[in-house]
Parts: structure tokens; C-alpha cells; sequence
């Protein structure tokens, strides 16, 4: 699995931008913690230094000195970063990105997780039975390192990277799993909301933003925080396809146009289906109907009631950005 496919077929569950926080580390001397999560791929910026030495984006620690090569322990000593995911999920692959670290990255690191849900505290988390969900492995720098995990529940990640070093990012790939019991006693939620289990299965084109935007928790923050096509030349339009967390029925849809000023959709209308695989059986919620730039817009009067929806596909016209799209419902 490389970290393009990763990136375009999984959710990264360590990502701030659904909630993900680097909770404490051994060390970060030179750089924090808090930049593993962040979402936007790592930069570098020439010359510039701190008062601890190389500005670099991602988490750093110091130089080990208690135990030096060739000394007994060496082989062990190492630091670590505890990391609560955005959303309790199953996971199935991490990328260690050592992007910009050349002479100062890890020699190995490895991965441990842990359920324990709302546990945010040193105290809570020393009570954790942590699993392996990848052991010990060499590091490459300066470059993105993809493993594959076993599936492994978690609610948190604990990495350690020896003996020290910096690492930019952290992203770990899988699916939401959300809490049904606790969902079904909410009554209309969003359906489509990552954060319940929805997923964005496919979409005609996403040149300038990741499709995944579209579901993901909280108000935009910009246009990079979005879904957006580049500029149709030909007839047609664009689509995406979420498959929403469970099967319901839908009460109202959303479409958020937020920050898409000069480039938002002239129209969209919405498509339902109810079959686990959308081969072609859809039935249109939505008309067709038009969109006003950087603006939300709820629709629920003029949509039909379907009802054991699985999937449903917003049609863009002719093609432009979106911020967000959520579909309110019931679960079955």
C-alpha cells in the first residue's frame, strides 16, 4: 500500500481535522508533538531557526545521552508519542512520514494501540492494556514509510522511535466505528458524518480537494478544507458517492458552500440508493436546484422521502467545490 492509495481510500483517524490530539511525549525538544496531526503535508523552511536549533515541521526530540551506542540498553532506548485518534476506528495501515528529517530521523520505530475511550490523562492511559499493532521497523528519512497493521481496534496510538529523532507525520488509515447503541438513542443524526461511520466511496474528479472533506466534523475552515474539480471543458458533470454509516431514512440534506466564493457550483441536485452496492439503482431526493456561492443551504420541503437509503450521490453542476455535505436522518 503506498500513501497515495492510503490517502485516497481511508481515513486518517490521527488527523486534527477530525479530532485527533497528541495527548504528551517523552520529549520534543526541538519540535512538538501537536505538528504529527496536522493534516497539510510537511514543508521546510530554509534558514530559519529557533532558539533550539532547525525550525522543522513535525515532532523532534533531543539527542539520547543516557545510553550511547554500543553501551548495554542501547538497543532499547527510545522516546514515544500517545496520540488520541478523532474517532475510535479499526486500523489497517500508518504512515510514518519522515519528510525533511535526512540526518535526523529515527532508526526504527514501532506502534502500540489502545481502547479506552475519553481517556486523556497520563493516569488513565497507565491503566491501558496496549497491543502491538506493528513491531519494530527500520525507517527510511526524508520520505514517506507505509506499513500495512493486522485490523486492530483503537481509540488511541502510542509511537516510539528509537533512539530518538523527528518524525513530521503520523497518519493512520482505517475505518470509523462508531457507537450504534449510543446513536440510535440520539434519534436524527447525520448519517453521512464521518464521525458515524459514513465513508466517500468514489467521485468523478477531486484536483484540487480531497473528497473526504466533505464529511469530516466541524465548520470549514477554507477552501483547502473542501471538495473541488477542477474546471469541466467537456459536457457532464461532477459527482461523489458517500455511503452513509448505516442504513435510514432521510429527513433533510445540507449542502455547505462555505468559502467557495468564485468557484461553487451553479446547481446540485441529490441521488439515493438503497441497495449495499450502488450498480445504477438510484431515485433522486433532490431536484435539481440552484446554489449560491459561500453560503449553506438546507434543503428538506422539496426532497422526497426515501427511506432504507445506504448511499447517496451529490451531483455538482458543471463542477466547482464544495465544503460539506450532511445528510440527516434516522437510523433503522
Amino acid at each position: 500500500m503506498n500513501t497515495d492509495f492510503a490517502a485516497t481510500h481511508s481515513i486518517d483517524l490521527a488527523s486534527e481535522t477530525l479530532g485527533a490530539v497528541a495527548l504528551f511525549a517523552s520529549d520534543e525538544f526541538f519540535a512538538p508533538k501537536e505538528r504529527l496531526t496536522h493534516p497539510a503535508a510537511p514543508v521546510w523552511r530554509e534558514g530559519e531557526y529557533t532558539d533550539r536549533g532547525k525550525w522543522m515541521d513535525g515532532w523532534e526530540t533531543r539527542r539520547r545521552r543516557d545510553v550511547l551506542p554500543g553501551e548495554p540498553g542501547f538497543d532499547v532506548a527510545h522516546d514515544d508519542c500517545v496520540i488520541k485518534l478523532g474517532a475510535q476506528g479499526v486500523i489497517h495501515a500508518i504512515d510514518v512520514d519522515t519528510t525533511h528529517f535526512k540526518g535526523n530521523f529515527p532508526e526504527s520505530c514501532l506502534l502500540e494501540a489502545c481502547v479506552m475511550p475519553g481517556a486523556t490523562t497520563h493516569y488513565d492511559l497507565s491503566r491501558a492494556v496496549w497491543q502491538p499493532a506493528m513491531e519494530r521497523t527500520p525507517l527510511r528519512g526524508d520520505g514517506s514509510n507505509v506499513f500495512p497493521v493486522a485490523a486492530i481496534h483503537a481509540t488511541h496510538v502510542r509511537l516510539s522511535i528509537f533512539p530518538d529523532g523527528g518524525v513530521a507525520r503520523l497518519r493512520v488509515f482505517g475505518d470509523v466505528t462508531p457507537d450504534w447503541h449510543a446513536l440510535r438513542h440520539r434519534g436524527e443524526i447525520d448519517l453521512a458524518a464521518v464521525v458515524n461511520g459514513g465513508r466517500v466511496v468514489d467521485c468523478s474528479d477531486m484536483f484540487f480537494g480531497s473528497r473526504h472533506n466533505l464529511i469530516m466534523p466541524g465548520p470549514p475552515r477554507g477552501m483547502a478544507d473542501g471538495w473541488e474539480t477542477k474546471r469541466r471543458r467537456v459536457p457532464g458533470h461532477d459527482w461523489t458517492i458517500v455511503r452513509l454509516g448505516a442504513r435510514g431514512s432521510i429527513a433533510r440534506v445540507e449542502v455547505d458552500t462555505r468559502h467557495f466564493k468564485g468557484n461553487a457550483p451553479g446547481a446540485c441536485s441529490v441521488d439515493a440508493c438503497t441497495t449495499e452496492l450502488p450498480d445504477g439503482d438510484w431515485q433522486e431526493l433532490l431536484a435539481r436546484t440552484s446554489l449560491t456561492p459561500d453560503r449553506r443551504h438546507a434543503f428538506d420541503a422539496t426532497m422526497k422521502r426515501i427511506t432504507s437509503v445506504t448511499h447517496v450521490r451529490l451531483n455538482i453542476f458543471p463542477d466547482g467545490g464544495v465544503a460539506r455535505l450532511h445528510v440527516f436522518g434516522r437510523l433503522e
